[in-house]
């Protein structure tokens, strides 16, 4: 009778070598980490503590860094924290909850809004269409249309604490029955009327930046001076923190509420002889 073999177990050294090898491994990224420069150790250290952020400003390879980065001080002067990095995914979901609220579809090319996610916050161009007029023909009023824009954009900038640089731009030859009005005075008062609303409705004044009124010298890429596309409101959104949002976190006094509350409070009005 033949005698029965002994069971095979030769296994066990792949599992020890398998260990030992990881543990080479990391002994290797170890040392080659720590071989680095200043920069790519705090990259590192960074990245490993915020996977989720994205690269911003300045990079060194893969990883993300600030190159004049220094450490905060306890009275809030240090510059470090003032390029503060960005969660891209939060901006892009930002930028597809304002197409929500509007019920517009991001990927039509002729919308009459465009929301683009910049280095720190988004971009959000409304256009002043003929089909879906922005203001009153060649004034600084809104439309229903316009006020509803402004509402919804006036809740999203509240919410997130964005700061604000609005730009107003038109076409070339803008025809008005006020003496010396040009595309200039347009402009200027489109973009004053768009921040009178969005205060109005939740924002506050101290979140603005910049009001600027370009008139007709900045057409769209592609497009003549006079045509219509060129008539737009530009809200440059920016998510970095600056020395005096501290100012923001005080508490502010509530909003007076209408007597009539199941009546909605008309828009601020747009200056007259327009």
């Amino acid at each position: 009778m033949a005698k029965k073999k002994d069971a095979h177990h030769g296994g066990a050294w792949k599992v020890a070598f398998a260990d030992f090898m990881t543990a080479m491994m990391a002994l290797f990224l170890v040392l080659w980490i720590s071989a680095q420069d200043k920069e790519i150790l705090i990259a590192t250290s960074q990245y490993f503590q915020s996977p989720f952020n994205s690269p911003m400003d300045n990079t060194s390879g893969v990883l993300p860094y600030e190159s004049n980065s220094k450490p905060s001080t306890s009275d809030g002067s240090g510059q470090g924290n003032n390029q503060a990095v960005v969660d891209m995914n939060t901006l892009q979901a930002l930028a597809r909850e304002f197409y929500r609220l509007l019920n517009v579809s991001e990927n039509d090319p002729d919308s009459a809004i465009d929301v683009e996610v910049t280095s720190n916050g988004l971009r959000v161009t409304l256009f002043d269409r003929s089909a879906q007029p922005l203001f009153v023909k060649d004034t600084a009023e809104f439309t229903d249309w316009g006020n509803m824009m402004m509402q919804n954009l006036a809740w999203l900038i509240d919410r997130q604490n964005f700061r604000i640089v609005v730009a107003g731009h038109t076409r070339a030859g803008v025809a008005s029955d006020r003496p010396n009005y040009t595309d200039w005075d347009l402009s200027t008062d489109q973009v004053q009327a768009a921040r009178r609303l969005l205060t109005y409705y939740a924002v506050d004044s101290s979140r603005f930046e910049q009001l600027i009124g370009f008139g007709a010298t900045k057409p769209m890429p592609g497009q003549a001076p006079e045509a219509l596309r060129n008539q737009r409101i530009v809200l440059s959104l920016s998510m970095a923190n600056r020395p005096s949002d501290v100012r923001d976190s005080v508490p502010k006094p509530p909003r007076a509420v209408p007597e009539d509350k199941s009546a909605t409070p008309p828009p601020p009005a747009a200056p007259s002889g327009h």
